[in-house]
């Protein structure tokens, strides 16, 4: 009888261990690197986790961008942020990082086995370099903003580990402030000594900051493993 009671408490707590597990998510976490166009050429890596809840429909994503972009134009710059002075050839430079957050939604579409559509909140941290060569002159112009951002993409599968990535879509930016070391202009109208009587549309037109992007971007994904719950 003892031997009958220790198998039967034995065989209950094997089947709540295996009925635990079954009702606990496992969550799989993916990396990925995409390069392409947005906006300029741009380089993006991200890190995806699905299924890490119980019957919750939609992967997240984080990621991290690096974008070299055209910073606007020099003379305009020149004069709206630092003085009237009209010597020296220029030369400029710019690059804009970016941070999102997306939730990933699984659709069926032309058969794809893996097809999303996304869209979550942005930030980007933008910088534009002025050089005057033989003008003695150089400053750089940064703005930092908000926005949002909305896509689809489809992975075909290479290998049980990688998939080949596609994604387009699209990032809107809010305006932000625009400043340079001592001079700043804020869409809100406030304005950091300022010159002559520039106002931010001014800047905002010189500059070019992030404002509507348009991606078109491919690459890998790697699955790395199953995280499992204790």
């Amino acid at each position: 009888m003892r031997k009958v009671l220790f198998g039967g408490l034995f065989y209950l707590i094997f089947q709540i261990n295996i009925c635990a597990q079954i009702n606990q998510p496992h969550p799989h976490v993916s990396g990925g690197l995409n390069l392409g166009y947005s906006s300029g050429f741009g380089i993006q890596g991200n890190l995806t986790i699905t299924d890490f809840a119980l019957d919750f429909p939609l992967a997240i994503r984080l990621g991290l961008g690096y974008t070299m972009v055209d910073p606007g134009n020099p003379v305009e710059a020149r004069v709206i942020f630092i003085n009237d002075a009209t010597n020296g050839v220029p030369e400029e430079s710019g690059r804009f990082w970016d941070f999102k957050m997306d939730f990933l939604y699984p659709i069926k579409i032309f058969n794809l086995k893996k097809a999303f559509l996304f869209a979550g909140p942005r930030y980007s941290l933008f910088s534009g370099d002025f050089n005057f060569i033989d003008g003695n002159e150089f400053f750089t112009i940064s703005s930092d903003q908000w926005g949002i951002g909305a896509g689809a993409e489809a992975g075909f599968l290479l290998s049980p580990k990688f998939d080949f990535v596609l994604t387009t879509g699209f990032d809107y930016y809010f305006s932000g402030m625009i400043e340079e070391h001592d001079t700043s202009y804020g869409p809100d109208g406030e304005i950091i000594s300022g010159r002559r009587d520039y106002i931010y549309n001014d800047a905002d037109k010189a500059i070019n900051q992030p404002k509507f992007i348009i991606k078109a971007m491919m690459g890998f994904s790697y699955h790395f493993y199953v995280l499992v719950y204790s």
